[in-house]
């Protein structure tokens, strides 16, 4: 056993795991040594996250600007009509305001029916997100709705934007997706609390750091179904396009994505509804949302405001998703 002393010895000084044995107690055998000592992964992680946070502040600092201003944008659009300095200070709320606040909610629910009938073409759907938008203000969720609906657009407005630019690299190269499976399998199988813990390291509390978490939840839906529609374009389109002699660049918007463009809206659809299902995550962080009366429901056991706030969540979700459901 001279030998399995001595690797005990050098894992020991090496300070790879930490060992709880006694000076004078025997290993008897590799069984008891894999027991006994416990590789400092978290030690490691957090190793990463202390550098991270001393060396790229900035870089944090610049991220948070940037998605408090979208977040902003979007809520102000959503909760509070055009004031005459929406310029100077977009959530200035004692400014003079172009038409009533009561009438707001009703014209953004005017909005998006008419895009819903602009993507359906029927009446059934659009009637459906009425009626939906309609029964939110009616049971007192309108301003918590916006909120979450503020999440969702900017989740899908960072997931989207990355998301298919990836999606689209690594299926033009199999070997750089061949490395990112794991990481993307891990995005998705990891505790979406482990998240909150380095977001709230790195922009504290608040909607930015329920926001990166769910990105970071939300992100790999669109790069795999980018992915798989870009490398599911039949061979003959391909070859078609390399006889009538298409660059590579127009075989892209021309042949792949025109052909891909129903599993990215898949993406868009799952992109969504995946950030839809983080709002009370996000809630235990501080994000406002539909999240908040849940946490509040379940802080009090109070099983009404539970139900009540969990079904308005279940009603935005068969809203988006209808309307969502286009034919392409």
């Amino acid at each position: 056993m001279r030998w399995w002393r001595a690797f005990r010895d050098w894992w020991r000084e090496e300070g790879i795991s930490e060992c709880s044995f006694p000076n004078d107690t025997e290993v008897t055998g590799p069984i008891t040594f894999l027991t006994e000592c416990k590789l400092r992964i978290g030690d490691g992680a957090e190793a990463v996250f202390d550098w991270l946070q001393s060396n790229g502040a900035f870089i944090f600092d610049a991220m948070a600007v940037g998605l408090e201003a979208m977040i902003e944008t979007f809520l102000a659009i959503m909760q509070e009509p055009p004031n005459t300095s929406w310029t100077q200070d977009i959530r200035l709320r004692d400014a003079s305001f172009l038409y009533p606040q009561d009438w707001h909610p009703f014209l953004i629910i005017a909005i998006l029916t008419g895009l819903a009938w602009w993507m359906h073409r029927g009446w059934r759907v659009p009637a459906l997100v009425a009626i939906g938008f309609l029964f939110i203000v009616n049971q007192g969720y309108w301003e918590e709705t916006t909120e979450s609906l503020t999440l969702v657009l900017s989740a899908c407005v960072v997931c989207m934007g990355v998301g298919v630019p990836i999606g689209i690299a690594v299926a033009h190269r199999p070997r750089l997706y061949a490395v990112m499976r794991p990481v993307l399998d891990l995005m998705q199988t990891l505790p979406t609390f482990v998240y909150l813990i380095p977001a709230i390291v790195f922009f504290g509390i608040g909607m930015v750091p329920g926001l990166i978490a769910t990105v970071i939840f939300v992100l790999p839906a669109p790069i795999r179904l980018t992915h798989l529609g870009i490398t599911a374009t039949p061979q003959p389109l391909l070859e078609a396009a390399d006889a009538f002699g298409a660059t590579p660049s127009q075989k892209l918007w021309k042949v792949e994505l025109p052909y891909a463009l129903p599993q990215i809206m898949t993406g868009l659809n799952q992109t969504i509804m995946l950030s839809l299902s983080m709002v009370v995550i996000a809630a235990l962080v501080g994000a406002d949302g539909l999240g908040v009366p849940v946490v509040r429901a379940l802080n009090q056991v109070n099983t009404g405001l539970g139900f009540e706030s969990g079904f308005i969540i279940v009603v935005v979700a068969i809203v988006l998703d209808r309307a969502l459901r286009v034919k392409t």
